[in-house]
Formats: C-alpha cells, structure tokens, sequence
C-alpha cells in the first residue's frame, strides 16, 4: 500500500510540475507574441491616411515629424525636406467650418470629393482623413505608409501612445526611470539593510533578536499602496520643502519608499546567510586574536557573501518590479530625468495605468506587452549576475 502512494504521490508532482512549466511557457510565448505585434502596425492610426497634394515632393515622415506637423512645431515642407511651402494642417472635423450639411451630403457621401478639392487647391496641405473617403480619387497623392520601425521604439525619447495621427512609442524615458528609481533606491537600501542584518546576527542579544525580526518580517506583508499613501503624505511633502521643488513627486520620493519596501527582504536574507556562518570559524578567528568587527567583515560577510548577493537580488527585484506605490509618487511624467529629484514613470506604473485604456489588440496595447518583454530581459539580467556570483562564490569555497 506504501509503494502505491508514493507512486501515486511522485506522479501527481510530476504533473504539477510539468503543467506548470507548460503554463509558464504559454505566458511567456503569448507575451512575446504581442509584443511582437506591434512592429507590424503602420506609423499612421489603421483605417486613416495622411492625403497631400498630387505636386508635393515630400515620399515619407517619420512618427515624430508627424505629430510635430500636426502640434504645428513644424509649419514649412522645408523642415522635412520638401519646398519652401508652408503646411497647411487639414482634419475631417475641418470639413464641416467649410462646407454646409447640404454640400457634405446627408451621409457624407460627398465628402471624399470636398477634401480632394480642398487638397488640390492647398499645395501645402496635409491632410489626416480616413482612407474610405479618398481612395478613388486621383488627383492628389497619399504619403507612403510604413510600419512601426524599431529604432523609433527603442531610441524614441518621447512616449505618447494616444497621439494622433501618428502615436509615438519611445521607450527610452521609461528605461531610464525604471533604472534610475531602482539604482537610487538599491544605493539607499544596500547600506541600511547589511547594517541592520549585521546587527542582528552578530551584535543583537537573543531577546532583542526575537523582538526585532517578526516585526521587521511583518513589514513584507504590508500592501504597497499603504507604502504609496505614507509617501504621499510623509515623504513627497518633505522633500518638496526641503529641496524647494515646485512638486515634491519625484524619482527621490520613489527611490525612498521603494528603499523602504526592499529593506525586509534584504535583512532577513542576508542576516539568516550570516547565521549560517559556522561558529568554529568565529572563534577561529577571535582565537587568532581578531576583535568581533575584524571577525564580522574578515570572516562572517565573505563567508555569507552569496547569501547576501541573493538578498539585494531579490530586493532590486521588488524594487525594479514594484508598481503601485511608484506610481503614486513619483510624478507618472515619461520624460528622460536630468536629476533625481524631477518626475518620471517607471515601466511597471506605465503598464498599470495605461493598460485598462488601451483598446485589445491595437499598438497602443502591444506597446505595453513590449514593456512587459523588456522588464523580463531586465529581471532575467539581474538575475543571470547573481547566479554567476553565487557560482564564483562556490567555486573560491
């Protein structure tokens, strides 16, 4: 009967572990399905067209030119290679200031013929209609539209999904707030966290010990919006007055409270790795004539190092994939930070905020599946170092 349930017992493992490989797998493949989808959408919103007049020498914009057209930031065929013209910036809604209801048609059956017109007597105008309208009319020209290129994605400077007519997917300023929050609060959390293991591993009493670790375990389990709402309130007001910012959400106010949600993790990591020391090698070394400090960096934190490397892994972890409580304070503004003490988005509070908006499907929402992809390779990076440490650490021991 024994042998039976551990057969039975070592099947039902098997295929948990086997379901769930194949379940995570599944995730990941659809992840990079999406993601992948975007680059095969075209530059200009589906179903419109950007329409020019048939004596325009302009062949191709780019994203950025377009919706810097359309900002009219750029007002002269000049600036993107064409004539000396200036643009004329043309929309369907423009139709209805120029024409009455009765010459659009009661369906707008004429509205094709209106915008040609408009484009033909316009050399300069540019117009963003829908491709239905305009089709089969020959007398003016369509700018050749291409698909979303890979360079504009990853080493776009500017984020705005929900531009028109040309949404614009830079990623940059998203990477760099990631890393700069998570750098930052990595740089605040490393020290505090291995002073306070050492303490308690090394200098704490036994009832002191027993007091501090549940409590600062217990800290783990607090919901980051409540770290989100402490620093709205703590936090973002005190650095605004000390520093004199105009707005005190920032990439310091994120750094700070993401420092604050890493510390659990890395204390309790690093000091159970530093507990696991043996005591003969302590009292080796105070034998030899050592004092404890000389013991602790000499003996006890080389002994531990891959322990305590896990632990600030797995705090950048928290820190990089935390979203919640960055988007609260941090500004959400997808711009390149100069300092840390100006607003940005992160790549996890930018898939939070934007997702429920997006429409299924749509570039829009294969965006954020490509940030999904990158914050992977990301994670996967920081991960891969750790392992390669730990390994050199095994292979000195």
């Amino acid at each position: 009967m024994k042998k039976w349930i551990d057969i039975f017992v070592r099947r039902i493992f098997t295929i948990s572990g086997f379901t769930t490989s194949v379940v995570i797998l599944l995730i990941i493949g659809f992840l990079f399905s999406e993601a992948a989808g975007l680059f095969s959408n075209p530059i200009v919103d589906k179903g419109y067209v950007l329409a020019l007049n048939q004596h325009n020498t302009v062949t191709k914009l780019s994203a950025q030119e377009i919706k810097e057209i359309f900002d009219e930031e750029i007002t002269n065929w000049k600036e993107v290679g064409g004539e000396d013209v200036p643009i004329d910036v043309f929309r369907l809604e423009d139709l209805d200031k120029l024409y009455t209801e009765k010459e659009l048609g009661s369906e707008y059956q004429y509205a094709g013929d209106k915008i040609a017109e408009q484009l033909y007597s316009h050399p300069g105008m540019i117009a963003f209609v829908p491709k239905v309208l305009i089709e089969h009319h020959s007398n003016l020209r369509i700018l050749d539209d291409r698909t979303i290129p890979l360079k504009d994605v990853f080493l776009g400077n500017e984020w705005f999904p929900t531009a028109t007519p040309s949404p614009i997917f830079g990623i940059l300023p998203l990477i760099s707030g990631t890393l700069w929050v998570s750098f930052f609060a990595i740089l605040i959390a490393l020290p505090f966290g291995l002073a306070v293991s050492i303490y308690l591993a090394e200098v704490a009493n036994p009832r002191v010990r027993k007091f501090l670790k549940p409590i600062i375990e217990l800290l783990n389990g607090i919901p980051s919006v409540v770290y989100g709402f402490f620093g709205l309130a703590i936090i973002v007001p005190f650095l605004q007055n000390s520093f004199n910012l105009p707005v005190g959400e920032s990439g310091l106010a994120g750094s700070i409270v993401l420092a604050i949600m890493a510390l659990p993790t890395i204390i309790t990591v690093a000091e159970d790795a530093m507990r696991s020391c043996p005591r003969s090698m302590r009292e080796a070394s105070l034998a030899l004539g050592a004092s404890q400090w000389q013991t602790i960096y000499k003996v006890v934190i080389p002994f531990s190092i891959s322990g305590i490397t896990s632990g600030v892994v797995l705090g950048i972890g928290r820190a990089i994939g935390e979203t919640m409580a960055v988007l609260m304070v941090t500004g959400n503004a997808a711009v390149i930070p100069s300092s840390i003490l100006e607003p940005l988005r992160t790549i996890p509070a930018t898939i939070a905020a934007e997702l429920g908006e997006a429409p299924a499907g749509g570039a829009h929402y294969q965006s954020l599946f490509l940030l999904g992809v990158i914050l992977f390779f990301i994670t996967l990076f920081i991960n891969s170092c750790v392992e390669i440490v730990s390994a050199r650490n095994k292979f000195k021991k």
